[in-house]
C-alpha cells in the first residue's frame, strides 16, 4: 500500500519533527470554550505563520476526532474532479497517518462521482496543511482526503448529501474538515469587505448563498467546492448552528496591508 510523502513539508510549515510539534502545539492552545462535538469545520491552508493560529484556534475548539474526512480543493487541476485516497497512508514529519480505507470504499460505493485517484493529491498542499494538527490531536486517527475541482454546483451538493447519508449511520461519526482560503490578492480592507457576504452564507448553512456570493461577488475563494460539500453534508445530518471562530488576512502576519488573502476558521455543530 502506498504512502504519500509530503509536498510542502519545510515550505508551508517547517520541516523537522520537533520544530513541527512545537509549532503545531502552540497554535493548538486551549480554546476559550470547551471543546465540542462538531459536525464538520472550516479551516484555512496557508502557510502556518500566516493562517496557522486561525486553524489551531479552530481544531482546539471541537473533540479529537478518531477519524476525519478532508475536503480539498484542487489547485493544480490534476486527476479527477473529486478524487479520493482510498487506502495506504499519510506521512507528514509527525509521523504516518492511516487511510480509512472501509469508510473510503462506502463512500465510493453510495457516491460514483467520488474516484479513487492519486494523482490528484500527490503536489497538492490544501489537505496537507491540515494532517499536522489532526496527528497531533489525535495520533491514532485515521483520515479519507477527497480532492475537488469542478464548478457544478448540482454535483457537489449531491456528493454532499451522499457522504451525509454514509457519515450519519457510524459512531462515533467522522468528522468533516473543509480546506478554504478566502479573497486573495487585495487590500486588507477589500479582503474583509468582500469576505463578508461569503461568510454571513455559510454560517447560514447556506451553500447555494455562498456559491452565489463567491461568483456574483467575485470572490477569490480557493475552497467554495469542498465548502460548498461541507456545507450540504451537515445541513444533511442536522447541523442547526454555525459558528465563527476567526476571521482575518494574512496582512496582520506578513506586514503587507496591500495584498492580503482571507482567512477563516468555524465550526458547525
Amino acid at each position: 500500500m502506498e504512502t504519500r510523502q509530503p509536498a510542502v513539508a519545510g515550505r508551508f510549515y517547517p520541516g523537522d519533527r520537533p520544530t513541527l510539534e512545537k509549532e503545531v502545539r502552540q497554535m493548538l492552545a486551549p480554546a476559550l470554550t470547551p471543546p465540542r462535538d462538531a459536525f464538520g469545520i472550516m479551516v484555512p491552508h496557508a502557510g502556518y505563520i500566516y493562517s496557522g493560529t486561525v486553524a489551531g484556534k479552530t481544531y482546539s475548539s471541537i473533540r479529537p476526532p478518531q477519524t476525519a474526512v478532508l475536503l480539498g480543493p484542487n489547485h493544480f487541476g490534476l486527476g479527477t474532479p473529486a478524487a479520493i485516497w482510498d487506502s495506504g497512508k499519510w506521512s507528514t514529519p509527525l509521523g504516518e497517518t492511516g487511510i480509512d480505507s472501509a469508510l473510503a470504499g462506502s463512500l465510493t460505493r453510495a457516491c460514483a462521482m467520488l474516484v479513487p485517484d492519486r494523482q490528484a493529491h500527490y503536489s497538492e498542499h490544501s489537505i496537507e496543511v491540515q494532517l499536522p494538527f489532526l496527528q497531533v490531536m489525535n495520533p491514532g486517527m485515521k483520515i479519507v482526503p477527497i480532492m475537488f475541482r469542478t464548478e457544478n454546483l448540482k454535483d457537489l451538493l449531491e456528493i454532499g448529501r451522499m457522504i451525509a447519508g454514509v457519515l450519519q449511520g457510524l459512531s462515533p461519526r467522522p468528522v468533516l474538515v473543509a480546506s478554504s482560503d478566502l479573497n486573495h490578492f487585495e487590500t486588507h480592507d477589500a479582503t474583509l469587505a468582500k469576505d463578508g457576504p461569503v461568510l454571513d452564507a455559510i454560517l447560514a448553512l447556506d451553500p447555494e448563498r455562498m456559491w452565489k456570493e463567491v461568483h456574483e461577488g467575485r470572490v477569490s475563494m480557493c475552497g467554495a467546492e469542498p465548502v460548498a460539500v461541507m456545507l450540504e453534508a451537515v445541513r444533511e445530518m442536522g447541523a442547526q448552528k454555525a459558528e465563527l471562530v476567526e476571521h482575518t488576512t494574512s496582512a496582520p502576519s506578513s506586514g503587507d496591508y496591500d495584498r492580503t488573502v482571507g482567512y477563516a476558521g468555524i465550526i458547525f455543530g
